[in-house]
């Protein structure tokens, strides 16, 4: 089976995208031990990372920048400047009983593993999914949304190459890096829901967690 194009996604109806009403920056201690508090209770959250974009030849990438991590009901961008928010993603990303789900992880993976020095535990590239239902290509949040949803996910090309390391990030970043970690969990669960066989081939821990959810 093939994904959905752009130009056939781009006809359906909007994806209800979540609004900034519920969307948190984490600043200090006492919040990031709240939005650890949060994102624990949830045990299956939306995961995704962001980085400066990098337009010099062999220029140091030093990102991420941010890690967005979801649940059903917040978005938590977290800002790798504060250091109080890089130990509570530290938290979350080594934690094997939270699942971290996204699509097309393997640099946010990478990076997080050399930014951090930590193993990653319980992540869930969902392109692994669909891939097992039969997709054979990388499926990508948008065509998933479609798939999973028949709804249109919209991706803003100048959010995706805007400056990630700003210590104030605009509204419009905000929005775009919550959605990103929110639909792919939306996605997620939908699947989970609805299709069946594709759990078998996931590690235990894995199982367990969607078993719950």
């Amino acid at each position: 089976m093939n994904a959905p194009t752009k130009a056939e996604t781009d006809l359906l109806q909007p994806f209800p995208m979540l609004p900034m009403s519920r969307i948190k920056v984490p600043a200090g201690e006492a919040a990031c031990r709240e939005a650890i508090a949060d994102l624990r209770r949830a045990r299956i959250v939306g995961f995704d990372t962001e980085s400066k974009p990098i337009f010099v030849q062999n220029a140091v990438d030093d990102g991420p920048h941010v890690v967005q991590l979801s649940t059903l009901e917040t978005a938590y961008i977290f800002q790798l400047h504060r250091p109080e928010c890089e130990q509570a993603v530290i938290d979350i990303l080594s934690s094997p009983e939270v699942l971290k789900a996204g699509f097309g992880l393997e640099s946010d993976m990478s990076n997080s593993r050399r930014r951090f020095g930590i193993t990653l535990a319980s992540v869930l590239d969902i392109n692994t999914v669909f891939k097992l239902l039969g997709y054979k290509n990388s499926t990508g949040l948008r065509a998933a949304v479609a798939l999973a949803f028949n709804q249109r996910f919209h991706k803003s090309k100048s959010m995706t190459t805007s400056n990630w390391a700003l210590r104030t990030l605009s509204e419009g970043q905000l929005v775009y890096a919550a959605n990103d970690a929110y639909a792919a969990l939306c996605v997620l669960l939908e699947i989970n829901r609805t299709q069946s066989g594709w759990q078998k081939s996931m590690p235990a821990h894995i199982v367990a967690l969607l078993k719950n959810s």
